[in-house]
């Protein structure tokens, strides 16, 4: 049995309470930076209290228009482009390992153990070892600055297919016996009893998937050779990276903060499907 101690308890939230410093104080400025002009900003030390140009950042980013703006693209254009690529992702991602997974454990089909495993190697080659070939692909087909560029080589997910395979692996065999006894089509039975099953588990995995989606850099910087296509990852870089003008950190500043507000919305929005896809298996 494990006693609570008042000092110990003590220790423990005074730790817990230093971390979440750690981690919300950088975000705190970030966010008092996007409310100061450019003057202000460039003084030492930078203030450490909200200014009174939240509003007119937050435009001027948001339109592309206003004073320190230097690219000819709306930070609103580059949410849009990280957004459906997120979305795209996720969704592409959830979709062909379910139904691989589905293929996997429930049909027999002449070496599927081989299949599988030929699957699960893949993870052995991120993105980053392939990049050269897949880039080659991508632009033999046309898809250079375009979201299919953007996102159909990053829609296949190993790790995905291994886990909704562990997951069907775990469902009764009597629910398959069941519906092929009502007379259910394999396509029945994966919409009507696995995919309810595996509501959570997709929940959990949309949350993971989408803020892999909406962080990535070095693929769309591949990938984007025109700013209308830059996610707001890259319109960050974009706008630190400015060699003959002052970068204007107020504005900078104000994107991370836009940058950081769909990832968080979907863990929020999501957390209670999150956690419990992580530790319930909901049979």
């Amino acid at each position: 049995m494990v006693e609570r101690h008042p000092f110990l308890d003590l220790i423990s939230h005074a730790l817990l309470a230093l971390g979440v410093m750690v981690i919300v104080f950088p975000i705190y400025l970030a966010l008092v930076g996007s409310t100061h002009s450019a003057q202000d900003m460039a003084q030492s030390p930078i203030p450490i209290w909200f200014g009174q140009d939240a509003w007119l950042n937050y435009r001027t980013i948001l339109l592309g228009e206003g004073p320190g703006v230097t690219s000819q693209v709306p930070v609103a254009r580059m949410m849009w482009v990280s957004l459906v690529t997120a979305l795209s992702i996720a969704f592409g991602k959830i979709v062909i390992s379910l139904l691989s997974a589905f293929a996997i454990v429930y049909f027999n089909f002449p070496f599927r153990k081989a299949v599988f495993w030929g699957i699960f190697i893949t993870l052995m080659l991120p993105v980053e070892v392939r990049i050269v070939p897949t880039y080659q692909v991508v632009a033999d087909f046309g898809m250079i600055n375009s979201f299919a560029g953007l996102t159909i080589p990053l829609i296949a997910s190993a790790t995905a297919t291994f886990l909704f395979r562990q997951f069907f692996l775990t469902v009764p065999d009597e629910l398959a016996e069941a519906a092929k006894m009502d007379g259910a089509s394999p396509m029945q039975f994966f919409w009507d009893v696995l995919l309810p099953l595996s509501r959570t588990s997709i929940a959990a995995l949309f949350v993971i998937q989408f803020i892999y989606g909406w962080n990535q850099y070095l693929w769309p910087l591949l990938m984007s050779t025109e700013e209308r296509m830059y996610p707001i990852v890259m319109g960050i870089r974009s706008m630190t990276a400015g060699a003959d003008s002052q970068v204007q950190w107020n504005l900078v500043m104000a994107t991370a903060i836009l940058a950081m507000l769909p990832p968080a919305l979907v863990v929020v929005l999501m957390q209670k499907w999150f956690v419990k896809g992580l530790v319930d298996t909901e049979k």
